[in-house]
């Protein structure tokens, strides 16, 4: 639907703007020679446009990529000087005689000639992804505020609940130290998962080794269940001083503990984490069950997909695999 509402308000300026330019040669008259030139300069314009606006700009304006985005340009305009010259000075000749440009037009003055002509056509598509970007920012401001207050909403009716549930495993904790270390232990780590999800900071980004600790606590946990024969291979590497949203990875290990293998000592569950220059990949890979009689897509990974826009618009990037034997998650994000 978005699409179609964008389709028809671009043809609608486009038929007020040729209406425009060529409703005044329809009133005084004009030739056929000055109409044609003036149709291929209009219809190569329309191209640079969309050169521009659905490449160049989405691609490199938007993620800060300078050269490239000079880089582009600089491409953009050679396409506009040679689809000028090939249509203009090549097929008008074949097909009407005629050329815009005389024969001994020096080669300089072409060039020169056809970058003024394009200028305009790159302020343009500039100016309108802008202001598309920026009604794009301020919808996506808006649903943060409302996702925020559901959240604290939400937070406030659930905390009498958690905190007792949380007070209660640490008297359960006291309790089983003489009973079971085992058993102690487990009650431990749940209660540091209890914790952990309790004190999130007010703005929901927590340090990436807290977040770290989470992850590990929350494998401990889950190795006592299906112990000895559990197999994880998790490692990192790089990682100081960051901080990253609260949650926002363990959906992934939950999905391959969930539907993936656990106990093939040849084929672990790989839990890879690398930051380097402010950059986070995250990857999780695992056989899969096909034993598994449950078939939804994943725990949490729709619930995922919408916190890291929200949360990290234009500074993530999701990849999913899935070769039928083995499955596997990539999150990049931009710190």
């Amino acid at each position: 639907m978005k699409k179609t509402k964008t389709v028809l308000i671009h043809l609608i300026c486009w038929i007020a703007v040729l209406t425009y330019i060529y409703g005044e040669s329809l009133i005084a008259g004009t030739t056929f020679q000055k109409s044609a030139f003036k149709i291929s300069m209009n219809f190569i314009q329309v191209v640079e446009f969309y050169i521009c606006y659905l490449w160049v700009y989405p691609s490199f304006l938007k993620r800060g990529k300078i050269i490239q985005l000079i880089a582009a340009l600089l491409l953009t305009i050679a396409i506009f000087i040679s689809m000028r010259y090939l249509i203009e000075q090549i097929l008008y000749f074949e097909w009407f005689g005629m050329k815009n440009y005389a024969d001994d037009t020096p080669i300089f003055t072409f060039i020169t000639d056809n970058i003024y002509y394009s200028i305009a056509f790159f302020v343009i598509p500039a100016a309108v992804f802008s202001i598309q970007q920026n009604f794009k920012t301020e919808r996506m401001t808006r649903k943060l505020k409302e996702e925020v207050v559901k959240s604290e909403l939400a937070f406030l009716k659930s905390q009498i609940n958690p905190h007792f549930l949380y007070n209660t495993l640490n008297y359960v904790y006291s309790l089983a130290i003489p009973v079971s270390d085992k058993l102690a232990n487990a009650v431990l780590r749940l209660s540091d998962l209890m914790r952990y999800t309790l004190n999130e900071s007010a703005d929901g980004m927590v340090s990436l080794a807290k977040e770290i600790d989470y992850l590990e606590s929350y494998i401990e946990l889950f190795k006592m269940r299906f112990e000895p024969d559990f197999y994880v291979d998790f490692t990192t590497e790089g990682v100081s001083e960051e901080k990253i949203a609260a949650l926002v990875l363990i959906p992934f290990v939950e999905n391959a503990f969930k539907h993936g293998i656990v106990n093939n000592e040849r084929q672990p569950v790989k839990i890879r984490l690398n930051v380097q220059h402010k950059r986070l990949s995250f990857e999780v890979s695992n056989k899969i069950s096909h034993a598994q009689k449950d078939h939804s897509s994943g725990v949490g990974l729709v619930n995922v997909h919408r916190r890291l826009d929200l949360i990290y618009p234009d500074k993530h990037e999701l990849l999913i695999s899935n070769n039928g034997n083995t499955y596997k998650t990539t999150l990049i994000l931009n710190l």
